[in-house]
């Protein structure tokens, strides 16, 4: 499985750095992936991840992937969704922003549990959002930096595409996609923890 994952992530990263469509864009998208790899290989032997975060980690990666190449405005099969029903936008960029919130949301839950830093079941929950809602606002922080530093050529990074509530329905769709994490995952992530504490 390691070395599947690993064949998929880095080939979905090289069809990504092949004439993306900006490569300031492609960086800051494809950066929080490789950070990710970096840790991952860090930690694979000390403190190694259930086989439901590794894959929802390498969805993520393919998405931030996805969208670097293109640039999240752009990407073509959400291009058809937004022709076909008429919308007004892209919406490729809120799928991105649903999966931070997540995929997060398996992997705080699992450092929580294991680390027996929240005993109380009760608290996990609140605690877990909690935290995909901070990296939510960091981010969305960090993309307000970005844009003052680096000006009009942000506009691709950010991908507001004229939707004045962006940073809100980005952060919205983190905390949806943290709740839905929890409701639809735990049940299968609590086994596969009990698995790798036998």
């Amino acid at each position: 499985m390691k070395y599947l994952w690993l064949i998929l992530f880095f080939s979905v990263l090289v069809w990504s750095g092949i004439n993306p469509k900006d490569q300031l864009t492609w960086f800051l998208e494809v950066f929080p992936a490789l950070i990710g790899i970096i840790i991952l290989g860090a930690t694979f032997n000390n403190f190694r991840l259930t086989k439901l975060a590794y894959a929802l980690i390498l969805v993520h990666c393919i998405i931030l992937m996805i969208g670097g190449h293109y640039t999240y405005a752009e990407v073509p099969l959400f291009d058809w969704i937004k022709n076909y029903f008429d919308l007004a936008r892209n919406n490729y960029d809120k799928l991105g922003h649903l999966a931070q919130g997540f995929i997060p949301a398996i992997i705080a839950r699992e450092i929580l549990i294991r680390k027996k830093i929240v005993l109380k079941p009760k608290w996990l929950s609140f605690i877990v959002v909690s935290i995909c809602l901070s990296i939510s606002a960091f981010y969305e922080l960090i993309e307000w930096w970005v844009a003052e530093l680096s000006g009009e050529s942000a506009e691709a990074f950010l991908g507001t595409q004229g939707y004045i509530w962006d940073t809100q329905s980005d952060m919205a769709l983190a905390l949806l996609g943290a709740v839905l994490a929890l409701i639809m995952l735990s049940k299968i992530h609590d086994k596969q923890i009990k698995d790798i504490a036998l």
